[in-house]
């Protein structure tokens, strides 16, 4: 099945490709595919939630007067995502409009929590006006759920404003379903600049997950550092990192060709072989009890090295006091993948049977504004899905990080965050690691677990 993204333009195809790729899912199994090992993370995740925050007091703010409320559900708790939901509900009060926003955060565990409470509110019939989540095949959990917002993409001109990515991901049976707010980029590798020139690595001569191997070793023997952090209380992130070596051990066709259900063994094996390596040998011994919120400070302390994550983690750096790009802390395009922008977006949803459409829609136009998108993404360490957008407010790594995606011969969907595999199969992955590679690694039947996911 071919299931290239990128066109001759650099763009990816049609809804339809997506849909014959991975299938239809049923409503009732929402809450099967949102709990358990099948989330976003079993700890705060791209989304920002706090590992030790269990729930987070829902934020009111009124914009205008006298109109209606619309309860958005979001999971942005802690860590990076914090300061720019903050920052988005704050831009929200201020536009000129007549509606008041509940904006209720789930905690505890970034989208796994929040896609539980979201799968038994719709089950329930009692639907949020809104929810945060990711578009493409991810949508095809919510089949039947979601509404249209059609009209809410034409009445504010999105399609002439948005990349060709968010038009073709965000569209369900030939309507749009939700409204991009930002993109993050997955194929990220932050390090502690003092650290690095420590050990005496030129970061800029990584040019493969060996050669990152061959760092961590650096690191290891000349400093006190730890080489790698990696937070394990959750499965995602050693998912999301295999998705890095991959791409970076064998290339972006390799890698399309697994997520289509085609992979080659030897390129899966060889992937897990140089993850094994990383985990086993160059992370914290105390990595399996910490999360997200606190491996980026291990990075902010000067207590590690390098680390491997979405660019949400360049969202909590610039929130940290006194630690400034490049001086502080810098960034290298996963070793390996150079050339390539591997693509998530942060978008919000329509359910049908919606309780305050107006309200709602009112909403997601405003998600959809540039007022939004300059609010939150300068925050979340993510760039705006509209081309139209200054940057001037985003500092130098985000506006980097736009030159990237703009000049990307590839742009590959990432695989634990909703664009590359469907829900079903993300919930798979995720138990593969969680049985078989979180310690000891077991490349043989990790390997088979993860080609027999995307093959069923």
């Amino acid at each position: 099945m071919d299931m290239s993204f990128n066109g001759d333009d650099g763009s990816l195809p049609s809804r339809r490709t997506f849909i014959r790729a991975s299938g239809v899912a049923a409503l009732a199994g929402l809450a099967g595919c949102s709990s358990g090992g099948g989330g976003d993370g079993d700890s705060g995740g791209d989304d920002g939630g706090d590992d030790d925050t269990a729930t987070a007091t829902a934020t009111e703010t009124e914009s205008g007067g006298g109109g209606s409320t619309v309860e958005v559900l979001h999971g942005w708790t802690g860590g990076d995502g914090a300061a720019a939901a903050d920052a988005l509900a704050e831009a929200f009060a201020e536009a000129d409009n007549d509606v008041t926003l509940d904006f209720n955060p789930i905690g505890g565990g970034g989208n796994q929590n929040l896609d539980a409470v979201v799968a038994n509110r719709l089950q329930s019939n009692d639907p949020p006006g809104s929810f945060a989540n990711w578009p493409g095949p991810n949508l095809q959990r919510y089949e039947g759920v979601l509404g249209s917002v059609d009209d809410v993409w034409s009445e504010n001109g999105f399609e002439d404003a948005m990349i060709d990515e968010a038009i073709d991901l965000h569209q369900q049976n030939g309507s749009y379903r939700a409204v991009p707010l930002g993109s993050h980029r997955l194929n990220c590798l932050f390090y502690n600049v003092s650290v690095v020139e420590d050990a005496g690595i030129d970061v800029d001569s990584l040019n493969s997950p060996a050669a990152l191997i061959d760092a961590l070793g650096t690191v290891q023997s000349e400093t006190d550092a730890i080489p790698m952090t990696h937070g394990m209380s959750g499965t995602w992130t050693t998912t999301q990192l295999w998705g890095a070596v991959m791409l970076g051990t064998n290339g972006y066709e390799s890698y399309m060709d697994f997520i289509a259900g085609d992979g080659a063994e030897a390129d899966v094996r060889a992937a897990f072989e140089n993850t094994a390596e990383m985990l086993e040998n160059y992370i914290s011994d105390d990595a399996a009890s910490i999360g997200l919120t606190q491996s980026n400070q291990n990075i902010v302390n000067g207590d590690a090295a390098f680390i491997h994550q979405g660019n949400w983690a360049a969202g909590a750096f610039r929130n940290a006091e006194d630690f400034n790009y490049d001086e502080d802390w810098g960034f290298k395009t996963f070793p390996g993948t150079e050339g390539m922008y591997t693509l998530h977006f942060d978008s919000f949803l329509y359910p049908s049977n919606n309780p305050t459409p107006e309200a709602t829609k009112t909403w997601l136009s405003f998600v959809g504004s540039e007022e939004a998108q300059v609010a939150f993404n300068q925050f979340k360490g993510s760039i705006p899905t509209r081309t139209d957008v200054s940057l001037d407010e985003f500092g130098p790594f985000l506006q980097e990080t736009a030159e990237d995606f703009a000049e990307a011969e590839n742009r590959p969907p990432n695989i634990q965050h909703g664009l590359g595999v469907s829900s079903q199969v993300r919930t798979q992955l995720n138990e593969v690691i969680s049985s078989e590679f979180t310690g000891p690694y077991n490349v043989d039947a990790a390997t088979q677990g993860f080609l027999d996911a995307v093959s069923n």
